[in-house]
């Protein structure tokens, strides 16, 4: 599988399993458009990596029509109606649990975006395409991979040894993700055949059954089964949204990316106030403190505003008005590390990309959460929960304090560019707090200082946050970074960890999408990841 691929003039899509890459690629050789191939890669990449994603997750879309409209699909899903406070207090718990039935307490939000995108989809007729595709075309290679199996990634294999302790109490999680009682070897297959029949019920009765059929019930009825707070009713009320994204205008374009309760305001918020820095070199200091030092004002607006829209009167748009930006910019000492006390936000993710040549740009990200979600296998319909509902607080004090029906903040935030040179730009990575950073990096390099995409993906990057299982906070860096550029960070005062892999999975795994000005496409993965990039 190719991890950079370009001059494509039909379509283009990147996806961070090699099997999926391939599904969406199938979809655009068929004629279908980007919101077909990625429809088809988010169920793909739920069969192929489920420790990274899965349909009891939720997802967010932004979506460059040929007319220049960007909008957003927004799949966060609410709190169940039985998870209040009281309901933990009495389960004798003072925060709400990371893992098990009582970390599955949200809605799953992704397949309601799907559905919002497959109506989407009905209204392109771009260059190239054909009546829209059916169903269960798109939904064809996830059956197939989740009925006859998929072969185990080296990192799906080393996160169960890894994380083995806290999920194998989840109710089906032993039976889904080990072989004879044993973590499985890199290369082994798996089956997800409850899930497979489930997919194919989705694709003969439509994707709304997830909801309100004959899926929603069975969902309902194991989380019951299993004490999840989550109830058929809430299923049953859900509905994903669509809305318009928060955007930013910098030098180089205007950007996009999902509004609140996601931290995409974190994401723009970065890149502008780097471009207010004016830095001339890439790999330099000035480059990789400066997007540090942009990375902490934006995260402490974030963490203090950054909530279920509906339970807050914040204009999030006055963060990314030019006077508040320059005045932020400001404050950033160009020569020292400024003080940073905030906490690592864990997560694991898919992000992925798809253009035609029609116009149509997607960026789209799914995820469970952290690795393998609750570890709650639902046993009739293979349904792997999210933990996202984790995210809440019990102190009626906090940002995000549990309440049912409220929406989780979410590390999640689909990127998409229109430079001003014509180009689109869908781009993005997993990896909770260090998805803006990530998206930071690619951006600066390929963008703002002209690296070679597939250079951009591979770059050795960083991440500020706190590492695993230690209150410690830090700035890590891949062992990669030029040593004089490491002493000088330090003596900045930044709090330097290096880690010991040239390309490390805590760097998330990043990709991009880009239609070019003569219609071209081009698409790249991360070599951290086991994807890549393919078109037609």
């Amino acid at each position: 599988m190719n991890l950079h691929t370009a001059g494509h003039r039909y379509g283009v899509v990147c996806a961070p399993h090699a099997a999926t890459v391939e599904d969406g690629r199938a979809i655009l050789a068929e004629g279908g458009n980007a919101i077909e191939a990625m429809i088809a890669m988010a169920a793909s990449i739920a069969a192929v990596y489920p420790h990274m994603n899965h349909v009891g997750g939720d997802g967010f879309w932004l979506i460059r029509e040929p007319s220049g409209r960007v909008h957003a699909l927004m799949g966060a899903g609410r709190v169940g109606a039985k998870a209040t406070r009281q309901f933990y207090r009495d389960a004798g718990q003072h925060e709400i649990p990371s893992r098990g039935p009582l970390a599955a307490l949200t809605v799953p939000g992704a397949v309601a975006t799907w559905a919002l995108a497959a109506q989407a989809a009905k209204t392109q007729v771009g260059k190239g395409t054909r009546a829209r595709l059916p169903l269960d075309v798109l939904l064809g290679p996830a059956i197939k991979h989740a009925r006859e199996g998929y072969s185990v990634t080296r990192s799906q294999a080393q996160l169960t040894v890894d994380k083995y302790a806290e999920l194998e109490k989840a109710p089906g999680f032993v039976k889904a993700f080990l072989l004879d009682g044993k973590a499985p070897e890199v290369g082994a297959t798996l089956k997800q055949t409850a899930f497979a029949a489930t997919l194919e019920q989705l694709a003969n009765a439509g994707l709304d059954d997830f909801y309100r059929g004959d899926v929603g019930r069975e969902i309902a009825a194991d989380l019951e089964r299993i004490g999840s707070p989550v109830t058929r009713a809430d299923l049953e009320s859900f509905e994903a949204r669509a809305t318009t994204p928060l955007s930013v205008s910098i030098g180089a374009g205007t950007l996009y990316n999902a509004p609140p309760p996601t931290q995409g305001l974190a994401s723009l918020m970065i890149l502008a106030l780097f471009d207010r820095l004016r830095v001339a070199k890439a790999e330099s200091f000035e480059h990789v403190h400066g997007l540090v030092e942009a990375t902490k004002r934006a995260f402490r607006v974030r963490d203090r505003f950054v909530t279920d829209p509906d339970k807050t009167d914040t204009k999030f748009s006055d963060f990314l008005a030019n006077a508040f930006l320059d005045t932020e910019a400001a404050r950033i000492d160009p020569r020292k590390a400024a003080r940073w006390p905030a906490a690592y936000g864990e997560g694991d993710t898919v992000w992925m990309g798809a253009a035609d040549a029609s116009g149509l740009v997607v960026s789209y990200i799914q995820s469970i959460y952290w690795e393998f979600g609750s570890g709650c296998v639902l046993p009739a319909t293979g349904v792997l929960m999210q933990n996202r509902g984790a995210s809440f607080s019990l102190d009626p004090k906090a940002v995000n304090v549990l309440e049912p029906g409220r929406r989780p903040f979410h590390t999640l935030n689909p990127a998409l560019a229109v430079l001003k040179d014509g180009r689109v730009m869908a781009y993005g990575t997993m990896g909770g707090d260090g998805q803006p950073q990530s998206q930071a990096a690619v951006f600066s390099r390929h963008i703002l200082f002209g690296q070679p995409l597939d250079k951009a993906l591979a770059a050795p990057r960083w991440l500020l946050g706190r590492t695993w299982g230690s209150s410690h906070t830090n700035l890590r860096l891949e062992r990669r970074f030029d040593g004089q550029l490491v002493d000088r960070l330090m003596s900045a005062g930044h709090d330097i960890a290096m880690l010991d892999e040239d390309y490390s999975d805590t760097m998330g795994h990043a990709g991009a999408v880009i239609l070019h000005t003569d219609g071209t496409l081009e698409g790249g993965h991360d070599p951290r990841a086991d994807g890549g990039a393919a078109g037609v």
